[in-house]
């Protein structure tokens, strides 16, 4: 059950409209790391979570705080549209204000689609997707997907930090860094803790066996660049994170294995192939008239 309670957690309140600004805050909203993403990510985690208990309730926790997150940078970017300037004088310009849009760099959609809002879209317009979140049921793919998510999400709040003034949205920023400095370190800590309790551990899945895989190649670091410096990292030489091996090096690959031939797939999906067109055509009709969907 979800609770609505009208309150923001941290002040959302620019010191004056910028409608520019507002088109950037959109990626930090609506992006592929935005707010929209990890509140989403986090719950359908819990949701699908089979197992009760402390890394449940962690998730739909800061699911929960992260749904406050997208308010707070909805109710930022309002304000900023609010009174908004174009921000063009040249009046032939600014006589077609979808121009004016356009050349200021403002998000027309946010004025004509939200009425002066947020929309669920990154910076481009482009429209926030599913696809966005990671959500496998296995706890250590997903909490360490969550560690880069807030990564990922901080380096661009980071940026957005250096490109306005503003003290009202520095101030927001600035506690969203800190959130996602604590988030950070919460996922790695509740990935280190799932390998500790022996719960889960590398290579993920680790409950599939190891041995129903190419051994031989599994700790094996191939150079597929001419780049040698590859071959001086701890990735290509000493014990294997997981504990399970060594890692080794080769410096270029094995010649591979013969391509198969070109596949011929069924004659109603019309593709181009060798065989004659007429033949092709031909072999259609017989597959019709065979039932052979």
């Amino acid at each position: 059950m979800y609770f609505h309670r009208q309150e923001l957690q941290h002040k959302a309140t620019p010191d004056k409209p910028d409608a520019v600004y507002a088109r950037k805050l959109q990626e930090v909203l609506g992006g592929q790391y935005g707010e929209i993403s990890v509140a989403m990510q986090y719950q359908f985690q819990a949701w699908n979570m089979h197992m009760p208990g402390k890394y449940r309730d962690l998730v739909f926790g800061i699911g929960a705080e992260e749904m406050g997150h997208v308010e707070m940078l909805a109710t930022m970017i309002a304000q900023l549209l609010e009174k908004a300037p174009l921000g063009i004088t040249d009046e032939a310009v600014q006589a077609d204000p979808t121009v004016a849009a356009v050349v200021g760099g403002t998000d027309i959609q946010q004025g004509i689609v939200a009425g002066a809002g947020a929309r669920p879209v990154d910076s481009m317009g482009n429209p926030w997707s599913g696809s966005y979140i990671t959500a496998s049921g296995n706890l250590l793919a997903d909490f360490t997907a969550n560690a880069n998510a807030e990564m990922q999400g901080r380096v661009q709040v980071a940026r957005l930090y250096h490109m306005t003034d503003d003290h009202g949205v520095r101030d927001l920023l600035k506690f969203l860094l800190a959130r996602d400095t604590m988030h950070q370190n919460q996922w790695i800590a509740a990935a280190a803790e799932l390998q500790a309790e022996g719960i889960e551990s590398l290579p993920v899945p680790s409950n599939f066996p190891q041995k129903k895989e190419h051994t031989e190649v599994s700790y094996e670091y191939i150079n597929f660049s001419d780049g040698p410096a590859a071959g001086e990292g701890s990735w290509a030489s000493g014990p294997t994170p997981d504990g399970n091996g060594e890692f080794s090096y080769r410096a270029e690959p094995e010649r591979g294995v013969p391509m198969p031939p070109p596949t011929q797939p069924d004659a109603r999906w019309y593709g181009t192939t060798p065989k004659p067109n007429l033949m092709e055509k031909v072999a259609g009709e017989v597959q019709d008239k065979l039932h052979m969907e």
